[in-house]
């Protein structure tokens, strides 16, 4: 089996189609990419995908080699960019990866422990959605992230930091401010703003909230992220759910209010790649939960029970 046939599979797998994976991603033809992808299946000894009029479709055993498959590739790209920054050593540098607005809770206490630790080393920053702080962990992109614990993420471990409470943004004019908890049945009668169209871990538990309280959410506009997900709330008068830490992020123009009742968390999780060697990031695992300690000691975690 060659690389080629991954990479062949996976377009095809992605597009649903061998014409359009061929045409589109891989430049050949039809024909040829199909007897690569019978090679394949007559390899492994499985029938991967079924040929349907309109395309093709994943069997089962197709869609385990599929999360496979993904896996070896992004393994053999950090295999390749490990071994060029190995012929051209520089200065120790340590990738750490933030949902958008959380770095302002974590960061500092975060760092402190790196310096206590390394005291040259050097550290580089992002932000990004859950989804693509995971790939980047797989791909080697980042040593570790602050994000949610994504399923089917091969080789990522994640560490519990903290189960967040989900708490209401609405504008500060909106006659809902003026109450210091919300109930769910009164979310349901407003413009809804989704604060999750790239979490799907935070999508899941406000659906799940929304399907216990017996109410309904369909969002009337998407944010990007959490931050466009106020601006929308400001501008169009609606409403979101986000987690505590967005509490930061807030603009005059928007407050937050606390749910009436227990309210759903969704957690927050420390993620690295089994895979990474690192010695440094391997005793700050082992002082994970002096971090903690340090981020609940602060204001911004008490601010859940001032809201409450």
């Amino acid at each position: 089996m060659e690389l080629r046939h991954l990479r062949y599979f996976i377009a095809v797998a992605e597009e649903g189609s061998l014409l359009n994976a061929a045409q589109r991603r891989l430049n050949t033809s039809q024909p040829s990419l199909s007897r690569q992808i019978h090679d394949l299946e007559f390899e492994i000894g499985v029938k991967l995908l079924e040929r349907q009029a309109r395309g093709v479709v994943l069997t089962p055993p197709g869609r385990v080699f599929l999360d496979h498959a993904r896996l070896a590739l992004l393994q053999v790209e950090a295999a390749i960019e490990g071994a060029q920054r190995a012929a051209q050593p520089i200065r120790p540098v340590l990738s750490i990866g933030f949902l958008v607005g959380l770095e302002v809770t974590w960061l500092p206490h975060l760092l402190r422990i790196i310096r206590e630790e390394e005291p040259e080393i050097e550290v580089t920053l992002c932000s990004l959605s859950s989804p693509e702080l995971a790939l980047a962990l797989m791909r080697g992109k980042l040593d570790m992230a602050f994000l949610r614990p994504e399923k089917q993420r091969l080789g990522i471990s994640f560490k519990l930091l903290a189960q967040e409470p989900l708490i209401v943004v609405l504008p500060a004019g909106h006659r809902l401010a003026s109450q210091k908890q919300i109930r769910a049945q009164d979310l349901a009668r407003e413009i809804y703003v989704s604060s999750a169209r790239t979490s799907p871990v935070l999508q899941s538990v406000i659906q799940d909230y929304a399907s216990k309280v017996g109410i309904t959410l369909t969002p009337r506009y998407e944010g990007e992220n959490i931050s466009s997900a106020m601006s929308l709330v400001a501008s169009t008068g609606g409403v979101t759910l986000v987690p505590l830490y967005a509490q930061n992020m807030l603009t005059p123009n928007v407050v937050a209010r606390a749910l009436e009742g227990i309210a759903p968390t969704v957690d927050l999780t420390l993620g690295y790649a089994e895979a990474n060697g690192s010695p440094l990031l391997h005793r700050l695992l082992a002082r994970a939960d002096e971090l903690i300690e340090s981020v609940q000691n602060q204001s911004i975690i008490r601010y859940a029970e001032a809201l409450a």
